[in-house]
């Protein structure tokens, strides 16, 4: 076990709350109407096709984002993937927005941690001294790698 394992472990113990789906629509999404030719997508290429395994489907079979399992690469798979052309645009990114909750965040409240940073790809976490993160929303892509691996849950996502 490494020490940002054992770190992780001993504060799921103080978790202020367990961390529930966001429904996040995937990216390359022009037209949000488009998603009900989902419903009659039988072979969900989509979302098989995800190399982080973090799209999955609705009780409709509309496809959505779900940052507890991970977060997206861009890889343009899910895009390459859709027969019915509902993902089309590969300019348009996750339309989330991620942030860092100061009150209950470790770092903002004097504890080293940089578990947010460590996992950026976009390098857009950026401290602020030693114990203030911010996430710079003009670098961010809302890839969701950040907001599982929070071990206390201080990263929101909104729209």
């Amino acid at each position: 076990m490494n020490r940002r394992d054992l770190f992780s472990f001993g504060t799921k113990f103080f978790k202020n709350e367990e961390k529930k789906p966001f429904v996040v629509l995937p990216p390359y999404l022009k037209d949000i109407h488009k998603l009900t030719l989902c419903e009659t997508c039988e072979d969900k290429n989509c979302i098989n096709s995800c190399e982080t395994n973090i799209i999955f489907g609705d009780a409709n079979g509309k496809p959505f984002l779900d940052f507890l399992h991970g977060g997206c690469t861009y890889c343009d798979k899910c895009l390459e993937a859709c027969d019915k052309n509902v993902l089309e645009d590969n300019t348009i990114k996750i339309k989330a927005k991620l942030e860092i909750e100061i009150l209950s965040c470790l770092a903002w409240n004097q504890t080293m941690c940089f578990s947010c940073k460590d996992r950026c790809l976009d390098n857009a976490i950026n401290f602020i001294g030693l114990f203030r993160p911010i996430i710079n929303q003009d670098i961010c892509t809302n890839c969701g790698f950040c907001y599982n691996v929070c071990p206390i849950n201080a990263i929101k996502i909104g729209e």
